[in-house]
């Protein structure tokens, strides 16, 4: 691996295709092995909301590659569970975590505005998208733990696709249910706190109620994505 900062590429259509029918086999651990043979490491950020079931994703990078940096995005807004959670997983495998947020005059904005109340998707734009905006103009590979039976908007998704100006990867897109559900009881991950009582996807203590997959996200309101994914 270089030493040098990796410079951000694009990939054409063709390659991405070529990428996502050789992962497409894979195994998890197979695939993000493989990611690091395909890309340098100064190339690929991942991101992780410590929320729910993080731990599969996280557990499986850290057999991988315990060095890869990453990104947490405190909006300020967390549940006290999951910031324990954060510290907990950290610890527990050796995490690299580093955390990024909006600016202060920006985040004191929308805490005094409430902004989250009558405008969910401004809210999101500011103490998420925009901060993560920041650092992803950096890399060409972003890793996300994203499942294709968590929405109808994840079902449409590919292994990697580009979107936004950068190529998205999702290890675990394919993974079912039932197979995740067998992953977290072999390897005996720990659950988010806050899943015992019924939040089964879990993002800011504004917006956030208990539910099944992701309808307890953004209550009573059409929104079903932060608007990182889209």
């Amino acid at each position: 691996m270089s030493d040098a900062i990796a410079k951000k590429r694009s990939l054409t259509p063709q390659e991405i295709k070529d990428l996502n029918n050789q992962y497409k086999p894979l195994t998890v651990r197979e695939r993000i092995t493989r990611l690091y043979e395909d890309f340098e490491q100064e190339e690929v950020m991942l991101t992780s909301s410590f929320a729910a079931t993080s731990a599969f994703l996280l557990r499986e990078f850290s057999k991988v590659k315990p060095e890869q940096v990453i990104y947490f995005i405190d909006t300020g807004y967390h549940f006290e569970e999951t910031l324990v959670y954060k510290q907990h997983l950290t610890d527990l495998y050796g995490l690299n975590v580093a955390s990024i947020q909006a600016g202060e005059y920006e985040h004191s904005f929308t805490t005094q505005d409430e902004t989250w109340k009558k405008n969910p998707e401004f809210c999101c734009s500011i103490n998420k998208v925009q901060p993560l905006d920041e650092v992803k103009s950096r890399y060409t590979v972003w890793v996300s733990g994203l499942m294709e039976w968590q929405s109808d908007h994840r079902a449409t998704l590919n292994i990697f696709e580009e979107r936004g100006g950068i190529l998205k990867f999702y290890p675990l897109l394919d993974v079912s249910r039932e197979n995740r559900e067998k992953y977290i009881s072999e390897n005996k991950l720990p659950f988010h706190p806050l899943v015992a009582k019924g939040y089964h996807s879990i993002g800011c203590k504004h917006c956030t109620v208990p539910g099944e997959d992701r309808t307890g996200r953004w209550n009573n309101h059409p929104k079903t994505e932060c608007g990182l994914h889209l």
